[in-house]
Protein backbone atom coordinates (compact mmCIF):
# COMPACT_ATOMS: atom_id res chain seq x y z
CA UNK A 1 0.00 0.00 0.00
CA UNK A 2 1.24 3.59 -1.01
CA UNK A 3 0.59 6.66 0.67
CA UNK A 4 -1.19 9.42 -0.60
CA UNK A 5 -0.43 12.81 0.39
CA UNK A 6 -4.32 13.62 1.93
CA UNK A 7 -2.54 16.59 3.64
CA UNK A 8 -3.22 19.15 0.99
CA UNK A 9 -5.45 21.79 2.39
CA UNK A 10 -6.39 22.83 -1.57
CA UNK A 11 -7.17 18.95 -2.60
CA UNK A 12 -9.79 19.02 0.41
CA UNK A 13 -11.02 22.39 -0.10
CA UNK A 14 -11.54 23.42 -3.67
CA UNK A 15 -14.03 21.38 -5.13
CA UNK A 16 -13.18 20.68 -8.45
CA UNK A 17 -9.88 18.89 -10.48
CA UNK A 18 -8.37 20.13 -13.42
CA UNK A 19 -10.16 17.33 -15.59
CA UNK A 20 -13.56 18.73 -13.64
CA UNK A 21 -12.57 22.20 -14.93
CA UNK A 22 -12.07 21.25 -18.66
CA UNK A 23 -14.71 19.86 -18.50
CA UNK A 24 -17.44 22.50 -17.53
CA UNK A 25 -15.63 25.25 -19.56
CA UNK A 26 -16.67 22.29 -22.35
CA UNK A 27 -19.70 22.10 -21.71
CA UNK A 28 -20.17 26.28 -21.48
CA UNK A 29 -18.67 25.68 -25.44
CA UNK A 30 -14.90 26.69 -24.78
CA UNK A 31 -12.15 24.30 -25.64
CA UNK A 32 -10.11 25.50 -21.83
CA UNK A 33 -10.43 27.20 -18.99
CA UNK A 34 -8.39 29.45 -20.18
CA UNK A 35 -10.23 30.61 -23.22
CA UNK A 36 -13.14 31.00 -20.93
CA UNK A 37 -11.48 33.25 -18.74
CA UNK A 38 -10.34 35.58 -21.49
CA UNK A 39 -13.70 35.83 -23.08
CA UNK A 40 -14.85 36.74 -19.41
CA UNK A 41 -12.88 39.44 -18.27
CA UNK A 42 -12.53 42.64 -19.63
CA UNK A 43 -8.96 43.34 -20.96
CA UNK A 44 -8.28 46.27 -19.07
CA UNK A 45 -8.63 44.28 -15.48
CA UNK A 46 -6.15 41.37 -16.75
CA UNK A 47 -2.41 41.56 -15.32
CA UNK A 48 0.40 41.81 -17.74
CA UNK A 49 2.75 39.52 -15.78
CA UNK A 50 1.56 36.57 -13.86
CA UNK A 51 1.28 36.58 -9.80
CA UNK A 52 4.96 35.96 -7.77
CA UNK A 53 3.35 33.95 -5.90
CA UNK A 54 5.13 31.70 -2.79
CA UNK A 55 4.38 27.98 -3.49
CA UNK A 56 1.65 26.58 -2.02
CA UNK A 57 1.70 24.86 1.69
CA UNK A 58 0.01 21.90 3.58
CA UNK A 59 -2.49 23.10 5.91
CA UNK A 60 -0.36 22.06 9.00
CA UNK A 61 2.61 24.71 7.10
CA UNK A 62 -0.50 27.35 6.79
CA UNK A 63 -1.52 26.89 10.36
CA UNK A 64 2.23 26.98 12.10
CA UNK A 65 2.76 30.17 9.55
CA UNK A 66 -0.37 31.47 10.71
CA UNK A 67 0.64 31.16 14.76
CA UNK A 68 3.99 32.47 14.08
CA UNK A 69 1.85 35.46 12.55
CA UNK A 70 -0.29 35.99 15.59
CA UNK A 71 2.46 35.72 17.88
CA UNK A 72 3.95 38.65 16.58
CA UNK A 73 1.33 40.69 17.62
CA UNK A 74 1.18 42.68 21.03
CA UNK A 75 -1.94 41.43 23.58
CA UNK A 76 -3.17 44.83 24.82
CA UNK A 77 -5.39 44.95 28.17
CA UNK A 78 -9.00 45.56 26.53
CA UNK A 79 -10.79 48.16 29.04
CA UNK A 80 -14.05 48.38 27.49
CA UNK A 81 -16.65 47.23 29.86
CA UNK A 82 -14.39 47.53 32.80
CA UNK A 83 -16.18 49.07 35.88
CA UNK A 84 -19.23 47.27 35.74
CA UNK A 85 -18.77 44.37 37.11
CA UNK A 86 -18.79 44.13 41.06
CA UNK A 87 -21.83 46.34 40.92
CA UNK A 88 -25.48 45.44 42.29
CA UNK A 89 -28.22 46.10 39.77
CA UNK A 90 -31.33 46.85 41.52
CA UNK A 91 -34.16 43.75 40.48
CA UNK A 92 -36.55 46.75 39.08
CA UNK A 93 -33.69 47.30 36.63
CA UNK A 94 -32.94 43.34 35.51
CA UNK A 95 -36.59 42.72 35.92
CA UNK A 96 -38.03 45.57 33.80
CA UNK A 97 -34.52 46.65 31.65
CA UNK A 98 -32.21 43.68 31.19
CA UNK A 99 -35.27 40.30 30.91
CA UNK A 100 -37.25 42.51 29.07
CA UNK A 101 -37.02 41.77 25.31
CA UNK A 102 -38.82 44.96 24.17
CA UNK A 103 -35.32 46.71 25.06
CA UNK A 104 -32.91 44.85 22.85
CA UNK A 105 -35.19 43.42 19.94
CA UNK A 106 -37.65 43.86 17.81
CA UNK A 107 -39.40 40.64 17.93
CA UNK A 108 -43.12 40.94 19.39
CA UNK A 109 -44.92 37.38 20.33
CA UNK A 110 -48.18 36.83 18.65
CA UNK A 111 -51.19 36.19 21.36
CA UNK A 112 -51.13 32.77 20.94
CA UNK A 113 -47.23 32.03 22.02
CA UNK A 114 -47.72 34.05 25.22
CA UNK A 115 -50.70 31.98 26.16
CA UNK A 116 -48.53 29.35 25.82
CA UNK A 117 -46.25 30.40 27.88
Amino acid sequence: MTYRGIDAFQQRHIGTSTAQQEEMANSAGFDSVAQLIDTAVPDNIKLPQALNLPDPLTEREALLKLRAYADQNKVLRSCIGMGYYDTTTPPVLLRNVFENPGWYTAYTPYQPEISQG
